[in-house]
């Protein structure tokens, strides 16, 4: 079966946020902490890096890991989404990304490329891999709020 241009164009997109990863790569001199998650049924190993501006905006989201083309592909587009965004509506966006892969309707423009995921809801197997990132994500946003961050 031919895949349509769309479909191509969108595996060309994750392909290449796999390939070439955006801001992957833990800044070990930086104080941020680093939160790790993993995912057993696969294997795919994922750590965060968020730095936040004092009035409370992701200044800087990194992160480095090793699994699959969707979880990297995944981490990769989150990364470049969170940028300049505060922790609440982080948090919004990590629902919006868990309800897409799960075939809900979300305003997908939010998401930006993490949209292009969507297909991933016809593999429930590979649903773990996209939200690994995200349920990072999520993870240190608690870290931070019971720190009072």
């Amino acid at each position: 079966m031919a895949l349509s241009k769309l479909d191509q164009l969108y595996r060309q997109v994750i392909l290449d946020h796999s390939n070439f990863p955006r801001h992957k790569g833990i800044q070990t001199e930086k104080k941020a902490e680093v939160i790790e998650l993993n995912n057993p049924t696969c294997g795919d190993v994922l750590q965060l890096q968020l730095e936040l501006s004092d009035d409370g905006h992701i200044t800087s989201a990194r992160f480095d890991g090793q699994g699959c083309s969707i979880s990297m592909a995944s981490a990769s587009m989150m990364c470049v989404i969170l940028e300049g965004k505060t922790l609440p509506e982080a948090l919004e966006l990590a629902e919006d990304f868990s309800k897409l892969v799960q075939g809900q309707s979300v305003n997908e423009d939010r998401l930006e490329d993490a949209a292009l995921l969507s297909g991933v809801s016809k593999f429930p197997a590979r649903i773990k891999c996209a939200t690994l990132a995200w349920k990072a994500l999520e993870k240190a946003v608690e870290q931070k709020n019971k720190k009072g961050i």
